[in-house]
């Protein structure tokens, strides 16, 4: 049985561990034929066979250690996209649900006021009995109106409002920012992130929750209608002072790549000029766990799609981005009269 030992804390996540750090056991049955990198690590020395088998090694293990917070706490992060429909929700559920079980303490606030529907995906809608609009009116506490998940104690749900309810005519991003700030100063402790999950549109709602927020994750989808949203609505991050702003592109389907009926993820990255942060594969398996008020992370064995959400929730812990891949298109089959010029 092999032994893999964990990677010490290094304060240099560019600099590559020393030999030192592993047993001769375990670099034995890895080689650099087998393995390819995660991640690029940027070195200005050319890599040798030692370097590049360490560096394989690095890779393996990066996922079996706990990932390193970067940032002030607490990470403001606001999950937008202006068109409807591309994952917003389903996003902020997933990766929630992943931080939590990475150890982090995260507060998910569903600033979508009319269409409220963050608790059906977690399955917490039984248990919303106040929400933001009784916390200034003064009929609750902050406290009571944080919905605690009971499969993750640190994960906590907060509604602005009921459905079918209006909201008083004060409540904009002010009201919302002193929300923020109260989570912040609450006796239990600073939560680690809030995720705001934003409505769709670039109206009033669309600027109510971009106001608290330092950190923007853009979902979209690579069709041509929700690039030109994305693109739009990045814009309106940048004017509001947004500058860290990274996207996930949900529902890809590689064979309609392949068979260039659909845009690749390189190809919105470049449209979009955005840092990757994830890449969804199209999943029915969403609308299962959907259906069921059980987030696609918890599913025993995980999906595709839920590995892509858990590692997207590793990249935001630690700002980090992924790079594109190509996929290359498929070659024709060529017949009997291709010969012939058929």
């Amino acid at each position: 049985m092999i032994s893999l030992q964990f990677l010490p804390t290094n304060p240099n996540p560019c600099a590559l561990p020393t030999s030192s750090h592993y047993t001769s056991t375990s670099l034995k049955p890895f080689s650099t034929k087998t393995l390819k990198l995660t991640r690029p690590f940027h070195n200005t020395k050319p890599y040798s066979s030692t370097t590049t088998t360490t560096t394989t090694i690095r890779s393996v293990l990066q996922w079996n250690r706990k990932p390193e917070l970067a940032g002030e706490t607490p990470r403001v992060v606001v999950i937008t996209s202006g068109k409807g429909g591309v994952g917003k929700t389903t996003t902020t559920a997933n990766v929630g649900l992943s931080l939590a079980r990475l150890g982090f303490s995260v507060v998910a606030i569903d600033a979508d006021v009319g269409l409220r529907n963050l608790d059906l995906l977690l399955g917490l809608e039984n248990r919303v009995n106040y929400t933001v609009v009784e916390v200034l009116n003064g009929d609750c506490r902050l406290d009571q109106a944080l919905v605690r998940d009971k499969r993750w104690s640190n994960f906590e749900l907060l509604c602005i409002s009921k459905p079918r309810s209006k909201l008083p005519l004060g409540f904009g991003g002010k009201a919302l920012t002193w929300l923020v700030d109260a989570l912040k100063a609450r006796q239990e402790g600073c939560p680690d992130f809030i995720l705001i999950d934003c409505p769709a549109g670039i109206d009033a709602g669309f600027i109510t929750a971009i106001t608290p927020a330092n950190e923007a994750v853009l979902v979209t989808t690579p069709d041509i209608t929700s690039l030109r949203d994305a693109d739009r609505v990045t814009g309106l991050l940048e004017c509001d002072g947004i500058k860290d702003i990274k996207m996930i592109v949900n529902r890809v389907r590689t064979d309609m790549i392949k068979g260039e009926d659909m845009m690749s993820v390189l190809d919105v990255q470049e449209m979009l000029g955005l840092a990757l942060l994830g890449v969804i594969p199209e999943d029915s398996e969403v609308i299962r766990s959907t259906n069921r008020g059980h987030p696609l992370v918890l599913n025993k064995p995980p999906t595709l799609a839920g590995l892509a959400f858990e590692q997207a929730a590793w990249r935001l812990v630690e700002q980090d981005s992924m790079q594109a891949v190509m996929v290359e298109e498929e070659p024709k089959k060529r017949g009997f009269f291709s010969f012939f010029g058929g």
